[in-house]
């Protein structure tokens, strides 16, 4: 490892607001007040003002037991049975839908447990969110505790599905598409078919789900966190969140200042930049990630038949996209053939940029070559894994968690409202990126969307957390990351130097990365400086 350095400001410790004006951040507080339930507010908007207050009937959400029982689900449930497998426990924990009415209807979220074996040096529960937004946790502990090697025998490992995913009283709108975005293609014929399927999303969602959206934010989240912590009866609870978990995580120290422990930020965003267009701006990325996947496929060209040079592949990609515009793309044979046209392709390139590792880049290689034989009118079957991947994403099997993602970005920030700022941010951008501008600037179903009723999480508080990023990572910007260190002058910014890389902890298999996260999470101590791993 080497160190680098930051320039940060320093924020105070106490006496700091949160967005809503009133709490404050405490360096320490009586157990008194760590251990107590979240107030509510008397309105929705109001509530996240006395988050770190006692509160008459909250009480009962935090004072539940939890069920435990087997995970394993009747019918196909690999992730219960694998949990089983594991020895994990799940429960269900009720949470009021609205925190402004704890009296009013309430819901549940999913957990499992995989408990401490090292129970004489337990440390504490550490609750694990994989990002999306939208994405179930429950059996996130399965990749997890393996990463964290003898550090994983002294915590519970905690998933968590997020109100309103997997089994936490699913949302689901009745979409034809699963999550992830469209590129609006080369034309404006293309864009304002995706201004069309963005609004008939968000109607759909309203039509369907209007009493439920404005509770599925982040805030609500993190409130369901605390109360999760509660019933574990967890004084403070640790946490490690991938993307988007990184704001969820963010959320939880600004809301919940006393109730932490250890807070492990991997591929963080910036909270002041968090809204419903978070890929906006990382076409340079995405560019580099595509230049260093073309020239690995290039070496092995002999294997995937894209060409012989970076050039070459990208001219073989830019034909399969040029020939999807003309008419869509048959992949596939039988009962798994799928039809993918030139909003999807795209779609399905920037995709895998979002990891640099040889087997994700193989994947993408070996998906690229079957789009290209499927240009010249050439099919054959798919692997299954990608068949399963385009189910998820292209057709109607992936609308609970299309629905829940786009619930989540829409409800937590504003965007814009007049489509043609979008279409100008496209052609502004086109002529640098055509493969990825018409996608990061796209379009999406929050142009459509109520107004958030609360407002977006602010960094008030200072929190010592660890801040993992990767500088190459085209779904979050490094800058990002530098960002929030910037805002958590106690943090600490663990860098994994030349990697196209998006989530880093025991994915990237870097063991310079995971060992030193693994450090903290056993001593509870940050890194004494910024520290860099090379890739």
């Amino acid at each position: 490892m080497t160190t680098t350095g930051t320039t940060a400001r320093r924020a105070s410790a106490a006496g700091l607001a949160l967005a809503a004006g009133l709490t404050t951040c405490l360096a320490a507080a009586p157990a008194a007040l760590a251990a107590a339930p979240p107030a509510a507010s008397a309105s929705a908007s109001a509530s996240a003002s006395a988050d770190a207050a006692p509160a008459a009937g909250l009480g009962r959400y935090y004072q539940q037991r939890p069920d435990w029982h087997g995970c394993a689900r009747a019918g196909d449930d690999p992730t219960g049975r694998a949990l089983d497998a594991a020895g994990a426990r799940c429960a269900d924990v009720t949470v009021p839908l609205d925190y402004g009415d704890p009296g009013g209807r309430t819901i549940t979220v999913a957990i499992s447990r995989l408990k401490a074996t090292d129970t004489r040096h337990r440390i504490g529960s550490l609750l694990v969110n994989p990002g999306g937004p939208g994405g179930p946790g429950l059996g996130i502990g399965l990749t997890v505790r393996p990463a964290m090697k003898e550090t994983g025998a002294r915590y519970d490992v905690i998933g968590m599905d997020p109100r309103f995913t997997g089994r936490s009283t699913p949302l689901d709108c009745g979409l034809s598409s699963g999550p992830g975005l469209l590129s609006a293609g080369p034309d404006r014929a293309g864009f304002d078919r995706q201004t069309a399927r963005a609004r008939d999303v968000a109607e759909r969602c309203r039509a369907t789900n209007a009493d439920v959206l404005p509770h599925v934010t982040t805030r609500n989240t993190a409130r369901d966190i605390d109360v999760v912590r509660g019933v574990l009866g967890e004084r403070k609870i640790s946490y490690l969140g991938y993307s988007y978990g990184t704001y969820l995580g963010t959320a939880y120290t600004q809301m919940f200042p006393t109730r932490y422990d250890r807070v492990v930020l991997d591929s963080a965003l910036d909270p002041d930049r968090y809204n419903p267009r978070l890929m906006k701006g990382t076409e340079a990325a995405n560019e580099k990630a595509y230049d260093d996947w073309a020239d690995w496929t290039a070496a092995r060209d002999s294997t995937y038949g894209l060409g012989r040079t970076r050039g070459e592949v990208r001219a073989t990609v830019d034909g399969v996209i040029a020939a999807s515009s003309r008419e869509p793309l048959t992949v596939g044979t039988a009962p798994d053939t799928f039809r993918l046209d030139d909003s999807q392709v795209p779609a399905l390139l920037f995709t895998g940029m979002a990891d640099d590792t040889d087997p994700a880049r193989a994947a993408l290689a070996e998906q690229a070559a079957l789009l290209a034989r499927a240009a010249q009118g050439r099919t054959a079957p798919l692997p299954p894994a990608f068949a399963e991947f385009l189910r998820s994403v292209f057709t109607s099997a992936g609308s609970a968690v299309g629905s829940v993602q786009t619930a989540i970005l829409c409800g937590d920030v504003p965007a814009p409202r007049d489509p043609e700022t979008y279409w100008r941010d496209i052609q502004r951008e086109r002529a640098a990126h055509p493969l990825f501008a018409p996608l990061a600037e796209n379009i999406t179903p929050c142009a459509f969307w109520d107004s958030p009723r609360e407002a977006p999480v602010r960094v008030r508080c200072d929190a010592p957390a660890l801040i993992v990023a990767s500088t190459g990572d085209p779904r979050v910007p490094y800058t990002d990351s530098t960002a929030l260190h910037d805002r958590l002058p106690g943090s600490r910014l663990l860098t994994l130097a030349g990697a196209n890389q998006h989530a880093n902890y025991g994915v990237h298999g870097s063991s310079c990365v995971d060992t030193a996260v693994n450090a903290y999470l056993a001593t509870g101590r940050l890194p004494a400086r910024d520290r860099t791993c090379a890739a």
